[in-house]
This record gives C-alpha cells, sequence and structure tokens, in this order.
C-alpha cells in the first residue's frame, strides 16, 4: 500500500479520492493552509513552507490544487491567481522533493481539457495535438509544464485533462441544476466533455497502481455531448423543464465577461487512448445521471 500526498484534498474530486484510496488500504496525506485533521498538514506558497512531516514516507504525490476557474471573473489579479495556484504549488512540491531528499515513485497532477483551447469544431481533439492560444489554454499548459518538471529528477509523470466532473456532491451539475428550470446556454451546439467522479477518481488511483499508466490522458467519458442534448438530458432525468429559448450570448458576456466564452465554446475531445487502458463505470451520460440522481 502506498502513502500518497494530496494538494487540493479538501476539494470536490480530493474528498472523494481520499475516501476511495483510504478504503482501499492507502494512507493520504493532505496539504492544506490551515490543517485540523492528523493527515492535514501546512503549507503556505507565498512563504515557501510545506511542513516536512507531510512527507513522511511518502511516495506518490497528487497535485489538484488550482483557483476555481469559474469561481469569480478573469480580471488580472484573478487571472494570476488562476496560473499561480496550479504553477507555484507543483514548483513548490518540485523544489521540497530535492530539499527533502524525498524517494517519489510518481507524480500525477490534474490539467484540463482547457488544453485545446475554448473552441467549437468538428474537430475531436486528441492528447498528441497542439495547444490552443487562449488564456484557458495558457493556464493548462504551464500547469502540465510545472508538472512535467518532476521528469528532469527522474520521477515518471502522469496528467490528466479532465472534463466536466459530473458528481452528487456539488460541482458542475449543481451550478447547472438552477431551482425552477433549465437552459442550454448560447447556441447550444459547443460540446461538453464531461466525466463521472467515480471514474475520474478510479483513473488517479490507476495511475498509483499501475506503473505503466504515466504520459497524458484525456479525463473524458467516450461518449459527445452537446450542451444542449446535456441540458435535455439533465431536465429528464430530474424531471425538470427546460427553456425552449436558450440563455442567449450577450447576457452571459455581460454577467461573466472573457469568462463566458468557457461556457459558449467547445469541442469534442478523444478518450481513445484513455479507454484502451481502462473500462469506464460509466460511459454514457445517461447512466451517469442516472447513478447521481436516482441511486441516492
Amino acid at each position: 500500500m502506498a502513502t500518497i500526498l494530496i494538494t487540493g484534498g479538501t476539494g470536490l474530486i480530493g474528498k472523494e479520492l481520499t475516501k476511495k484510496l483510504t478504503s482501499k488500504g492507502h494512507v493520504v496525506n493532505i496539504l492544506t493552509r490551515t490543517p485540523k485533521k492528523n493527515n492535514e498538514f501546512r503549507w503556505n506558497v507565498k512563504e515557501s513552507f510545506i511542513d516536512k512531516d507531510a512527507f513522511n514516507n511518502v511516495s506518490h504525490i497528487i497535485h489538484l490544487a488550482g483557483a476555481g476557474i469559474a469561481d469569480k471573473r478573469w480580471t488580472n489579479e484573478r487571472k494570476k491567481e488562476l496560473i499561480d495556484s496550479r504553477v507555484k504549488t507543483a514548483t513548490l512540491l518540485f523544489n521540497k522533493v530535492q530539499e527533502y531528499q524525498i524517494s517519489l515513485k510518481k507524480f500525477i497532477s490534474a490539467s484540463g481539457i482547457g488544453y485545446y483551447g475554448a473552441v467549437t469544431s468538428d474537430k475531436i481533439f486528441t492528447e498528441n495535438d497542439n495547444p490552443e492560444n487562449d488564456f484557458i489554454s495558457k493556464i493548462c499548459v504551464k500547469w502540465e509544464n510545472a508538472a512535467l518538471q518532476f521528469e528532469q529528477i527522474d520521477v515518471p509523470v502522469t496528467i490528466l485533462r479532465t472534463g466536466v466532473v459530473l458528481s452528487k456532491n456539488g460541482g458542475a451539475l449543481q451550478k447547472m441544476n438552477t431551482p425552477l428550470f433549465l437552459s442550454a446556454l448560447g447556441h447550444g451546439k459547443q460540446y461538453m466533455p464531461w466525466i463521472h467522479i467515480d471514474d475520474l477518481c478510479k483513473l488517479y488511483i490507476k495511475a498509483i497502481e499501475d506503473n505503466n499508466f504515466s504520459g497524458v490522458y484525456n479525463a473524458v467519458a467516450p461518449e459527445h455531448q452537446t450542451n444542449e442534448s446535456f441540458t435535455k438530458l439533465l431536465g429528464k432525468s430530474i424531471s425538470k423543464p427546460v427553456l425552449p429559448m436558450n440563455a442567449p450570448s450577450f447576457i452571459l458576456k455581460t454577467a461573466l465577461g472573457e469568462m463566458a466564452y468557457i461556457l459558449l465554446k467547445g469541442s469534442r475531445v478523444s478518450s481513445k487512448k484513455t479507454n484502451n487502458a481502462y473500462n469506464f463505470i460509466f460511459p454514457t451520460l445517461k447512466t451517469a445521471l442516472t447513478n447521481i440522481y436516482n441511486e441516492q
């Protein structure tokens, strides 16, 4: 069994992943600015500080930390925070692993399908495609480059480019599920690559337990859904009406500013490479939503 250090362990994915790892007998240490539990350890990026005890017996690091992409408007200050919370944290880990001479077996990092940019096209993006040149893509490129530093010290790296995460406990579905009705966004033809949180956690566990599962993988389910088709299926699953008229783009742009384009644009992302290494529990949106809403 492994001892795993997780950043972002108090977030939606981190909490679920911690549960699943400990149920399999792994030991989980969590880095947080305000430790409260025995397995939580303090870190502070501005002070370049990580409690050395956090690394006791650690063989794997899972890097989930990062400010929420869609939590606030993208001011220049917020943009810097979105990048620094991912990149500076990874670099701090890299420096401390060397300083404390930690014998690490693997570094596993989150990334996003935003790597391919917020574009709506007929193309299906694979892991070998080049990044786009918009802001969301630049975040992911810098994030991944920070993670790949570990290869310089012969530590294998696994990167999971993650789509919209579906969960019973908050996240994207909670934001979409407005009180009275649902509505598709803009023209509704933009694709929404997604993944059930159980499949995402199992991919992280696979990265720990399978030495061959290294490199970059798209953490998205095999089935492609547009924003419109996704919204309609969600409406059926929770018996809530979907407005016949989509929410106009100009309203979202006025309300959200530049951030609106990540909601109004989106391409298909291939899960073929991932599917060759892993069998999805929830390969279709219908099975995922049924699990989330009908199996409480």
